[in-house]
């Protein structure tokens, strides 16, 4: 998975925006105004997300390019190296848990809301 490819996924999920509020080279990922993911566009090309904190340890022991968030709290974060990537389904199932956990987070009125969009 490459950058552009990982933003149009990020981006296609209901109630996404994107934002630059730490500088030009993070790309910020909220829905309904919670950070779900960043996405670094330095020479580095990584992605943090969300991951319930058992489910991340796992990962980090199974795949060498997912590590503890960078910059983040790392025991809810962990950061993709796009570099080292492989599993471009795998990158796609973490996006989706990392939206899924802030989701769940979310008010009860800002769930019902989120599921009335298009």
């Amino acid at each position: 998975m490459n950058i552009e490819e990982a933003r149009e996924y990020c981006l296609a999920k209901k109630g996404v925006t994107e934002g630059l509020p730490f500088g030009p080279d993070a790309l910020v990922f909220k829905v309904l105004g919670k950070m779900f993911a960043t996405l670094s566009m330095g020479t580095d090309t990584q992605m943090n997300l969300k991951c319930d904190p058992e489910k991340a340890e796992e990962l980090r022991a199974q795949y060498p390019y997912i590590i503890p968030g960078y910059h983040m709290n790392k025991k809810h974060w962990n950061t993709v190296v796009f570099e080292g990537a492989t599993d471009d389904r795998l990158v796609e199932e973490l996006i989706d848990h990392s939206y899924d956990l802030v989701v769940a987070k979310l008010k009860k009125a800002d769930r019902e809301a989120l599921k009335e969009l298009d």
